[in-house]
Formats: C-alpha cells, structure tokens, sequence
C-alpha cells in the first residue's frame, strides 16, 4: 500500500507540474494575442486608408463585426485596451519576432509593419529600470498588464512590476496595492525597505502591519501653506469620510467623531472612533497640526485603559490608538510609547503628495535582481 500512495503522490506531482505549465502557456498566448491585437490596431489608425469613413466609431463598428463573426471578448473598451496595450509596451515587438518569425501565419508577421519598429525604436521604455519583457510576460497574466497600462508614469510602473514579480501578487493584491498609492507611500516613508519586506507577508494580520506610515491626505485640497486648525482638519476628514476610508486600508468601519468620555466630571473627546472587523478591535484616532509630543502618548493611552473597561465586549480585542501628526520624531515616539501597556501608534500625515525622484534609487536596486 505504502507504494501505491508513493505512486499516486508521485502521478499528482507530474498532473500538478504540466497543468501549471499549460495554464501559463495559454496565459502567454493570451498576452500576444491582445498585443498584437493592439498592434494593428494603431497600423490601422496611422496607415489605414477608410479611417476617415468611421471616425471615432471606429472600435464600437470593429467590436460589432467581431460580435458577428460570433467571438468574445472583443467590445470596444477591450479593443482600447489592446491598443493601449501595445503601446505601453512596443518592446514585445522584439520578442515576437523571435517567438513567430518562423510561423506560417502570415497575420502574426508585425516585422514586416514599419510602425511597429518604429515604436520600438522610438519609445523611451527607461531601459535603466526596466524589467526584461521576457519575464513579465513568462510570470504575469495579461490582466496584470492591464492594470500596469493605466499609470502613465515609467517609473511607477516599473514599480509595480517589480513589486508583482518579487511578491507574486495575484491581480486582487496588485490593484489593492495601487489603490492604497503604495508607490507614493514608500517614497514618503523613511524606512523604505522595512516597507518593502513587509509586503511579503500580504495576509498579515497583525496591527503593525494594517496602521499606515504616512497617510497621504491629498483628497482633502487643503494647501500646505494653509493655516488650519485640527477642528477644520478634522471636518474634512468627515466630508471626505469615504476616500479617507480608502486611505486607512481594509477592514476600518467609522464608529464616532468627537467620542466623549469622562472621568469624575471631567470631559474628554476622542476626535475619531473605528471599529476594525478583521483585528476585531476599536481603533481610536487623536489629530494633531503640529509635532508629535510626548504628553499625546500619554492622553491616548488614558483613552485606550477607558475603551478597555468600559467600551470593550466579549469577542473583542484590546483598543488601539493612533496619533496622527503633521511631523514627528521617531527618537521622541521610541521613549515616549515603548513602555505604554496599551498599543499606541504614531503616524505623519501628508497633504501633497511626494517626489516621485525618490523611489528612483530603490527601484533601480531591486531591478537588479532581475
């Protein structure tokens, strides 16, 4: 018996292994296929001599014809992003050709279209932080091109490439990643690597890795030089309460603004109150406009021993705070937090966002992994 179950373990390896391999061939032929879709679509639109006949009905009449010849998956928003494919990514042109130069299939000869070369040649792909075309084609589906086709910036994009190679993120992680602006959020961040490595670990659920170091508040349109209080700060949080949302990540339920709690006839108010259902803990957020100060960690963590008492039900976890601040020092957020009982978080806020100049250095040494 011990040999037929080694002989079945063995048999479910090998299906395991070529059906892995068939499913990325047919992803691959997939990517081609819409790349060069996406090719002689703009020969088309650049050479084609009865462009004028349809104007810019062009891909809803082409989407009606392929409709008719009875295949799918070919409406016009499609058709846009084949096009749109290509041209993000005229390179592949390189390697069709060695993939299809031998093919009898006349249809798959791109080499003998001039605009396609031209592309190639023309384009700057930034070469410098580019991954080889080889590879993001042997390792991601086409829907995760379709999501890199939508940032304009070269070296954004590379970004995310890289990051969905080294984490093998499926293409729910990768859109959450973009949506969350993890780009712009580790260009602010000053431990940009500890960032990096925490994103090897996506289904984390552990608190330090949900809270957000800096929020980026751009949504709000207050001006930097803007003289503002944390009460119209905060007003603004609330008016933009579902992009804020957004902002703080999954899992964050708003609860209360201005929770009132008092001790012996003395008021305090809790500027924001979350409930957070996957850490199945109150998440209460204190807003400063200036630097973070020592006293802030102690009036939260007061707040927090109140929220456990009193607040706190059966299945709950302890609270958590978090000071958010225009600017800190992490010195003064080591000495004044490190010993607290309860979880105090402190994180900087920013109302623009950052320089994208410094991702660069970063996204050039990961590339070289590659």
């Amino acid at each position: 018996m011990e040999s037929i179950e080694f002989l079945s373990n063995q048999i479910f390896a090998v299906h395991h292994y070529f059906k892995t391999i068939a499913v990325q061939q047919v992803n691959n032929a997939l990517t081609f296929r819409n790349w060069f879709i996406g090719c002689y679509l703009v020969e088309y639109e650049q050479n084609g001599k009865d462009r004028a006949e349809y104007g810019e009905k062009t891909l809803k009449v082409l989407s009606d014809k392929m409709k008719n010849k009875g295949l799918k998956g070919f409406s016009d928003r499609n058709l846009r992003l084949y096009r749109q494919f290509y041209l993000a990514y005229p390179q592949i042109w390189q390697l069709a050709i060695a993939k299809f130069q031998n093919t009898d299939n006349q249809s798959l000869a791109i080499w003998q279209l001039g605009v396609a070369k031209s592309h190639s040649l023309s384009k700057d792909n930034n070469d410098e932080l580019s991954i080889p075309v080889e590879i993001l084609i042997s390792k991601l589906n086409y829907t995760h091109f379709v999501e890199f086709v939508k940032i304009e910036e070269p070296l954004k994009r590379a970004f995310y490439e890289i990051q969905s190679l080294k984490n093998n993120w499926t293409i729910e992680q990768l859109k959450r990643q973009i949506n969350s602006m993890l780009f712009e959020r580790i260009g602010l961040s000053k431990n940009k690597e500890n960032m990096l490595a925490k994103l090897k670990n996506e289904n984390s659920q552990q608190i330090n890795d949900v809270i957000r170091n800096p929020f980026i508040l751009e949504f709000l349109d207050i001006p930097e030089s803007y003289e503002y209080s944390e009460t119209d700060l905060e007003q603004a949080i609330i008016d933009h309460l579902q992009n804020f949302l957004i902002e703080m990540g999954r899992g964050f339920c708003f609860e209360a603004r201005q929770k009132r709690i008092s001790f012996n006839n003395r008021h305090y108010k809790i500027d924001l109150v979350f409930y957070h259902r996957i850490l199945k803990c109150h998440v209460l957020i204190d807003l400063k406009i200036g630097e973070f100060d020592h006293a802030d960690a102690g009036q939260m963590n007061m707040y927090l021993n109140y929220y456990r008492e009193n607040e706190m039900t059966e299945n709950d976890n302890p609270p958590v705070g978090i000071l958010l601040c225009s600017t800190k020092d992490d010195a003064l957020v080591h000495f004044a937090t490190g010993s607290l009982a309860q979880e105090v978080f402190v994180s900087s806020y920013m109302l623009q966002m950052p320089d994208a100049e410094k991702l660069k250095q970063i996204i050039k040494n990961e590339t070289t992994n590659f």
